[in-house]
């Protein structure tokens, strides 16, 4: 459709994310996955256009945030950022990446060997996802294209929204007289139990040309009431999923069901709070290695088929997503997970060591290249540039705080563990986790929140079993 539009014949594969993905998953010429990889891998450094290089920029960037610690008192920018954060010191994030690689990298390894043994040709960096495809087809018999089938956007839309009104007694309703920016944006209310409206957001799902990649939820407007003014909360939710085609449908992956599900526990967290100062209600004043909790707690639910039955819907018959057929994707979870975790451990040691070890001059290359021979197990060739596209910790809020992805998912799997251990939709414990994780924001002490919910501090043991990960599996 995008060819034709273009007036071009043939395929246009823009290089966004969900192409990325699609193309590195699914294309079995390996020549387009590797030229895939290398123009995602290289963006905007020194291996393209000049004018689009960021290595300029991650220098300046990383000597002003040195710059920024020493003049408040910190030997470095890692100490100044978890000083807002629930971890104490620099070795203990260190010591509690080190303790997830030393678990997952055996899993990780046998992974490989698995898919290598598929492959007649070493695996390379653009190799793993395709034969972990080809892996989940010929183990499980089952493929993301048919499951994608199943889960038409508006049914995954409406299935998310029935779930939060299961746990929490919220009611979301589209709202078609706000104003929106694009023409595939919606605008919905919320409201609570008795129908009276708490907060509202937006949604804008699917890629388009100049949108920025990734997916992430954020403010409009923070809750407030103060002196007598009352401000309701709103957001908005974004992801890039494919965009509609001539006919107005956009299938998901179940990752993309993942994806929506996740941010959608974002916004649960900004709407719920019942906190009347902006600085501390919602995501405002949480911990930044706490601020996942909620979207990861929220993934566990796409795997139940209790709320898979409710999220999918086949885009042409109207059926459900067969139980046989979840049978297998459950089955399939674990595929690729420790692959998965050490990669986003390499992320998280890369960027937690460049903002320890920091000093004039670093070579940002060297420190990533010493992370992989460390921790990683697939091999990436020398003209990676991963770092100048690492828009989390350049561009976003996770400077010394990408190991908050993980230290967060240690918190969600244990908590959603209460809920496999009560009934997953069992509304004593939603109310508690409600009450206690999702109301509060950050009014109060969140490891204090966690215990005052789960009774005790958070073990890793449900994160490896979720994971199908070292001796808790």
């Amino acid at each position: 459709m995008e060819a034709r539009r273009r007036g071009l014949s043939g395929w246009w594969l823009p290089l966004d994310a969900p192409t990325y993905v699609d193309v590195v998953t699914h294309a079995d010429s390996r020549e387009l996955r590797q030229r895939f990889y290398k123009a995602w891998s290289t963006r905007a450094s020194d291996q393209g256009k000049r004018e689009w290089d960021n290595s300029d920029n991650i220098r300046k960037i990383l000597t002003l945030r040195g710059d920024i610690a020493r003049l408040v008192g910190f030997s470095n920018y890692a100490e100044y950022s978890l000083a807002t954060k629930m971890a104490t010191t620099t070795r203990a994030v260190i010591e509690f990446l080190e303790q997830l690689a030393s678990h997952t990298k055996e899993a990780a390894r046998a992974e490989l060997d698995r898919i290598q043994g598929m492959a007649a040709h070493p695996i390379e960096a653009w190799d793993t996802a395709y034969y972990l495809e080809k892996l989940k087809q010929q183990q499980y018999a089952i493929s993301e294209e048919a499951l994608r089938q199943y889960f038409p956007v508006n049914r995954v839309k409406q299935g998310l929204f029935d779930l939060a009104s299961r746990l929490y007694g919220v009611v979301l309703t589209r709202n078609d007289q706000v104003s929106v920016w694009h023409e595939s944006v919606s605008y919905f209310d919320v409201a609570d139990e008795s129908g009276t409206i708490i907060g509202g957001f937006y949604t804008d799902l699917f890629a388009r040309s100049g949108k920025r990649s990734g997916a992430w939820i954020d403010e409009c407007v923070a809750r407030k009431n103060l002196a007598g003014e009352n401000v309701l909360p709103v957001g908005y939710l974004v992801c890039n999923f494919a965009r509609p085609d001539e006919n107005g449908l956009s299938l998901l992956t179940h990752n993309d069901v993942l994806t929506f599900f996740h941010e959608f526990g974002h916004m649960l967290h900004h709407l719920l709070t019942k906190v009347d100062y902006p600085s501390l209600a919602g995501i405002n004043g949480v911990p930044w290695d706490a601020v996942e909790l909620p979207s990861q707690f929220m993934e566990n639910f796409a795997w139940y088929y209790d709320v898979l039955v409710k999220s999918s819907a086949h885009y042409r018959s109207g059926e459900v997503l067969p139980e046989d057929m979840h049978r297998k994707l459950d089955d399939s979870r674990h595929l690729g997970a420790a692959l998965s975790m050490l990669r986003q451990i390499e992320f998280a040691l890369f960027d937690f060591r460049l903002h320890t070890e920091h000093h004039e001059g670093v070579d940002v290359m060297k420190v990533l290249n010493e992370v992989r021979t460390e921790v990683g197990l697939v091999r990436h060739p020398q003209y990676n540039r991963m770092p100048h596209a690492f828009s989390h910790v350049f561009a976003g809020g996770y400077a010394a705080g990408y190991y908050s992805y993980k230290w967060a998912e240690v918190l969600a799997a244990d908590a959603f563990a209460a809920f496999e251990e009560s009934g997953i939709f069992h509304k004593p414990t939603a109310a508690r986790f409600r009450s206690e994780i999702l109301e509060v924001g950050g009014s109060r002490d969140f490891m204090q929140a966690f215990v005052a919910f789960r009774g005790r501090q958070p073990t890793i043991d449900a994160l490896l079993r979720h994971s199908g990960i070292g001796k808790a599996a």
